[in-house]
């Protein structure tokens, strides 16, 4: 006799990800948010535009939620670290600015004849040299505006199958869920459909080589321009996003340009995992005290909370990239703790998290004897007091 099994209920399928919002409820959180970040950098104050130099350090530091929510609200860190009493002896000099201004002038004169011929030069492949140039108007209001008018001149010109310029597009990224504009010096559309980026730096390159930290902090501002430039060739046919983009410096010591072929595709890499490992703006605000603030016309001790109030990652490097690290150097300092003196040295401690447990642990105060790190500072820590007892006996 055949057996009949009972009917089941069918099981609900799990969808994988977060269930997509609705369009209204995405703008009323969007809106929410925006508020939300006014209400933090104070709502007198204009916001600082996010540009690629500072995501670029944003992304090489992702476990820092104190930059990436004062980068996120626009907020001014250099007039907040001088507020505090700490502020960021570096930046770009006047003479710098107006050189490179004048050098980047220079390159994109007459329609950039001299740029696209670099250009091709380098990165021609077969295509003919460039005799006709589209140079497409992205004039429009605001960033959202112009970031819209540059991915539609893109997708014309790509169309037109043409050589094409497109000089300072607004690119827009999405940073810890926040938009983020960006303003690459130049973006140029082959006939085959390749989009390249062209940065223009005004520092020289001798013999066809320049300073090579120089040349990687390029490198780590082109990858964002090119990660930004992909979510616009994401919805664009036949579009190919080069990983080799165009660095335009003065040749040895003139004003001449010449050109190198710089590949992003590690820093592309790298900023992408890093961007993604970000956690968004609204869950770092959200976690705040109300009535928290970085209006820099509020007094050094409401400032000194409100900072204190967000979790930093503190690391030297962050001198080189960051206005606040003198101040987030000078507490970790006060602190003891081992992330002064760089990532490797609390790396290589484990679970010791400040200066004086090192010490401690190296006396044979405390920590654990089965413990590897104490077992190593403890060797160490013999090995300096015999070399110096062999000091003092040769004396």
């Amino acid at each position: 006799m055949p057996q009949h099994r009972p009917m089941q209920t069918p099981r609900p399928v799990a969808h994988s990800g977060p269930t997509p919002l609705p369009p209204q409820a995405r703008e009323q959180r969007g809106t929410t948010l925006r508020q939300r970040l006014a209400e933090l950098r104070g709502t007198a104050v204009a916001p600082r535009p996010l540009d690629a130099r500072a995501l670029a350090a944003l992304a090489a530091n992702p476990g820092c939620r104190r930059r990436a929510l004062l980068d996120g609200a626009g907020v001014d860190k250099a007039a907040l670290a001088t507020a505090l009493g700490s502020p960021a002896p570096f930046g770009q000099s006047q003479f710098a600015f107006v050189r490179g201004n004048a050098f980047e002038a220079k390159v994109k004169a007459d329609g950039g004849t001299e740029l696209m011929r670099l250009l091709h030069e380098r990165l021609g492949g077969g295509a003919e040299a460039p005799r006709e140039v589209l140079v497409p108007d992205l004039t429009a209001a605001g960033p959202e505006g112009r970031a819209a008018r540059t991915a539609l001149a893109l997708r014309e010109a790509t169309e037109a199958g043409g050589w094409a310029l497109l000089d300072h597009p607004m690119l827009a990224l999405e940073v810890a869920g926040s938009p983020t504009y960006l303003e690459p010096d130049a973006v140029a559309v082959h006939p085959d459909g390749t989009w390249t980026v062209v940065e223009i730096k005004s520092f020289p390159m001798i013999d066809g080589s320049a300073d090579a930290a120089k040349v990687g902090a390029a490198a780590r501002q082109s990858a964002v321009y090119v990660l930004a430039l992909e979510r616009i060739a994401e919805l664009t046919e036949g579009v190919e996003v080069g990983h080799r983009v165009l660095l335009v410096c003065p040749k040895d010591f003139s004003n001449l340009p010449t050109a190198s072929v710089v590949d992003v595709r590690k820093q592309r890499a790298v900023t992408r995992r890093q961007l993604a490992r970000l956690t968004r703006i609204e869950d770092i605000a959200a976690a705040l005290p109300e009535g928290t603030t970085f209006d820099p016309e509020c007094s050094p001790q409401q400032l000194d909370a409100a900072v204190e109030s967000v979790g930093a990652t503190y690391a030297p490097e962050c001198l080189a990239a960051c206005e606040l690290a003198f101040h987030c150097r000078a507490k970790a300092r006060a602190a003891g703790a081992v992330e002064a003196l760089g990532r490797s040295v609390r790396g290589e401690l484990g679970g010791l998290t400040t200066v004086g447990a090192v010490l401690a642990a190296a006396a044979g105060k405390e920590g654990d004897p089965a413990d590897p790190t104490v077992v190593a500072l403890r060797r160490a820590a013999a090995l300096r007091a015999e070399a110096l007892e062999g000091s003092a006996a040769c004396r």
